[in-house]
């Protein structure tokens, strides 16, 4: 009995260890080259300003202050754009054969896509993190409990994480780094903008208004924001969970099936 599972357990902790690797090889990347992360803190921060300062006054939300409203959206937003890194880093080591060389080498073929996506959830939550800062220097404040306040950021880095899968299937089918970010980025800024992230969909035509209310950026957004604001986080949470499975399911198995044909 101990002999046969001796092997599958020693298959599953050089599996891990392997993601792990890649994982560190991908953050010291990181470090290396601080400026992405300067970079992609700069946008979601003008986008913060931006509507805090310049359309916060013309926007009216239901039940508070316009900053409480908007940086659950906000949150969430960083936590996609985030993904941008994903098919980009990915992208470029297909391009310049990196990816082949891993490949050839004695490795879980699960730590190539693995590694890469631990590592972008790693720089989202310093990200993420930033973007908290930001938001208590311009008026918001955590109006839940301990426990919710920290559910909601776990929300918002898990909803992220699920999304890099979905720039490292873009990666692997494009395999270009510009054409990869332009390609990842076409679906995330309708579902963005077409939400409640940054003004309520009641505000919406009706035929948006209806498309708003069930996709996933929008219930995960409403779901954080309940979170964070202490109200009932009503049928939002659970629907997240539901977006998340499936595209974790779906966007998964094309990564995994794209990157054996690559």
């Amino acid at each position: 009995m101990t002999e046969d599972i001796a092997p599958v357990r020693n298959g599953w902790d050089l599996g891990i260890r392997d993601i792990l690797g890649m994982a560190w090889r991908n953050l010291v990347h990181i470090v290396r080259t601080p400026q992405l992360l300067v970079f992609s803190s700069i946008q979601p921060i003008m986008f913060v300003l931006l509507f805090r300062y310049v359309f916060g006054g013309a926007i009216k939300t239901p039940g508070g202050d316009y900053v409480d409203y908007l940086l659950p959206g906000i949150f969430v937003q960083t936590a996609l754009f985030g993904g941008a890194s994903t098919a980009v880093g990915l992208s470029e080591d297909l391009k310049q054969g990196i990816v082949d060389r891993f490949r050839a080498l004695p490795m879980a073929r699960s730590a190539v896509l693995a590694g890469r996506t631990i590592a972008d959830l790693c720089r989202n939550v310093i990200v993420v993190l930033l973007m908290v800062a930001v938001g208590l220097l311009v008026g918001f404040r955590f109006h839940g409990s301990f426990v919710a306040d920290i559910g909601a950021m776990g929300l918002v880095l898990l909803f992220g994480y699920t999304f890099s899968w979905v720039f490292a299937a873009v990666a692997l089918a494009v395999r270009d780094p510009e054409t990869a970010q332009l390609a990842g980025f076409l679906p995330i800024f309708p579902l963005v903008f077409a939400s409640s992230a940054f003004v309520p969909v009641q505000t919406m035509p009706t035929w948006l208004r209806d498309f708003a209310n069930v996709q996933p950026v929008s219930v995960t957004i409403d779901a954080v924001r309940a979170l964070v604001t202490g109200a009932p986080v009503g049928h939002w949470l659970w629907q997240s969970f539901v977006w998340i499975a499936a595209i974790l399911v779906v966007f998964v198995s094309i990564a995994i099936s794209r990157y054996r044909t690559v």
